[in-house]
């Protein structure tokens, strides 16, 4: 369990003081959460092939590597740490299981209960959810950047919420986000098939770092820039040009993103589906 030193620490990687359970410190701590910490699987596939590691950090570990390498990390660990930092600030929280295309509860998202209103709160899905979304709106809610638009539809009858992830006019990915609380336990088969030799987020790297207004993204063997309705494409040649998109771009060590790189195909295998 994770001590009240490591989420002050927490708190100082977010740049956030005077935290307290209200609607002004969860925009705070969301907007920092998704600006500071990246989406990204470097540190997955780093800690899985140096330490055999399989599993979501602990909180030091995790700290550690925002702090020393500018990891973050996917849904599992961005969601679930920042779920245990607003239960620490002493917002009601909860950590819940979401379904994909390839399967139930394959994501994982946060709700969190202020003020007799649910918010959807998710930083795992490098996606730009700069705010806690309402879960009570009678319309859909969109958010737009680049070539992406996203849709929260208005919660069904089982009290569950659809996100939908459109591109250039098609609906391409989304997820199915239901109230029930999850402990980490609860997706330990998950994240261990997470793992898989053939999984998504080991054959190839993604990164999604957030800006105040835009983001930058490595997808596979593309680099993705976007700011307000605009967007440009940028291919990656090669395994050298990878390592160097990565440092530039998103400032992780030269020496772990050149091992991880040389350990992925090249190019980049196509695979289906998704992993957390």
């Amino acid at each position: 369990m994770a001590r009240d030193d490591e989420f002050e620490r927490y708190l100082s990687i977010l740049g956030v003081a005077d935290a307290r359970p209200d609607l002004d410190t969860l925009r705070r701590l969301v907007r920092a959460q998704l600006t500071r910490v990246p989406f990204e699987n470097v540190s997955k596939l780093y800690l899985a092939r140096s330490r055999h590691f399989k599993g979501v950090p602990e909180l030091d570990l995790y700290l550690d590597g925002i702090d020393q390498c500018r990891f973050g990390g996917t849904c599992y660990s961005n969601n679930h740490h920042l779920a245990s930092l607003l239960r620490f600030v002493e917002f009601d929280a909860t950590y819940c299981g979401a379904d994909m295309v390839s399967g139930a509860d394959v994501h994982a998202v946060v709700i969190v209960r202020l003020e007799d209103r649910e918010y959807l709160v998710d930083v795992g899905y490098g996606a730009p959810f700069y705010e806690p979304m309402p879960r009570d709106r009678e319309e859909p809610m969109t958010i737009r950047l680049g070539r992406d638009r996203y849709v929260l539809q208005p919660q069904d009858g089982q009290g569950r919420s659809q996100m939908e992830h459109h591109r250039e006019g098609r609906e391409i990915h989304g997820y199915l986000a239901k109230p029930t609380p999850r402990d980490l336990a609860f997706f330990r088969e998950v994240v261990l098939d997470s793992y898989r030799p053939t999984a998504n987020f080991m054959t190839q790297l993604r990164i999604s770092r957030f800006l105040d207004d835009g983001n930058v993204e490595l997808l596979k063997d593309q680099l993705v820039r976007a700011r307000g309705d605009t967007y440009s494409l940028e291919s990656i040649p090669d395994r050298a040009a990878l390592v160097d998109a990565v440092v530039e771009h998103f400032g992780m060590p030269r020496d772990i993103v050149r091992e991880v790189a040389d350990s992925l195909d090249w190019p980049p295998r196509l695979t289906r589906g998704s992993d957390p």
